[in-house]
């Protein structure tokens, strides 16, 4: 590491740091008001923002085994929010979907922090925004990466 960076690198990693802390206590604050686990809150969203889903795309999408997400889907249709519909042209095939209920609950987890982020990115040039993606998606494989012996 070269010395000049450490100060600036010392930064970035608070900032990140900062960055997670904000992303995780919103949520899990609005989820605990809500009686659901920070995955159901999750997949509630999930739902939301892209319609019926398959457990296994939910299971995809969440980045979670297609065991995990059947317990987290039980978990919400107990609690009345979402419920699995046979899917039409393929009857062994169900399809998750929000309930009246789920899609009222859903409302009250919006994420203001995810709001103004999103509204103030469309204010910035697209080539910007693409450069600050590419920017997180950098850091993302950097936490990823293996180390090496």
């Amino acid at each position: 590491m070269i010395e000049e960076n450490s100060a600036e690198i010392n930064k970035l990693i608070e900032s990140i740091q900062e960055l997670i802390r904000t992303a995780y206590i919103y949520p899990l604050k609005k989820s605990k008001a809500c009686d659901l686990t920070l995955s159901q809150n999750k997949v509630v969203k999930i739902l939301a923002a892209n319609g019926s889903l398959s457990s296994a795309e939910l299971s995809r999408k969440l980045f979670v085994t297609p065991s995990n997400i059947t317990g987290i889907i039980d978990r919400l249709e107990k609690k009345k929010l979402v419920e699995r519909i046979r899917k039409k042209n393929d009857r062994r095939i169900y399809l998750i979907s929000l309930t009246e209920q789920g899609k009222e609950i859903e409302e009250f987890l919006i994420d203001p922090y995810e709001q103004k982020i999103g509204a103030n990115l469309k204010k910035i040039k697209p080539e910007r925004v693409e450069e600050l993606a590419s920017a997180v998606r950098q850091i993302i494989s950097l936490i990823d990466e293996k180390p090496t012996d």
